[in-house]
């Protein structure tokens, strides 16, 4: 019987991680190809209701939050870019954490959402309100070196 040594091992190792982030970045692509596209279909509203399967829901809620990611009005500046992606982001928390609201039983998970949807609600009226301070700003967007 023939053992195999410990170098086969290691150099299948490293064939499949790199066939992980040949796969991560082919996943990757449509997310950053998305900016590329404007005017896209916007999904319906999300709307918590039970209607609809837990999964819907959740399926509902990610469709509107990556719309809404890939749609944010970016600029190039960093700090308003990471504002205005995050916004729809934290809604996106919220309406799934309302999904879970629905149909969750567990106590704790139950005030664990219900802990996100406060936090993340006051959280963008911050960014809200960061982005109105900021929006009468001169561009900055050269960064600085």
């Amino acid at each position: 019987m023939q053992q195999r040594s410990p170098r086969h091992g290691a150099g299948t190792v490293v064939r499949a991680l790199a066939a992980l982030c040949l796969l991560a970045a082919s996943l990757a692509a449509p997310a950053q190809d998305a900016h590329q596209h404007p005017g896209q279909a916007a999904p319906p509203p999300f709307v918590a209701s039970t209607a609809k399967p837990y999964a819907g829901l959740i399926d509902d809620a990610m469709g509107v939050m990556h719309h809404g990611m890939t749609q944010a009005p970016t600029n190039g500046i960093p700090d308003h870019d990471f504002v205005a992606m995050m916004i729809p982001h934290h809604q996106g928390a919220i309406d799934m954490a309302k999904a879970l609201l629905l149909y969750g039983k567990d106590p704790a998970l139950r005030n664990l959402a219900q802990g996100i949807i406060t936090e993340q609600q006051n959280e963008i009226r911050l960014m809200q309100a960061w982005l109105q301070r900021h929006q009468a700003q001169p561009s900055q967007s050269t960064p600085p070196r």
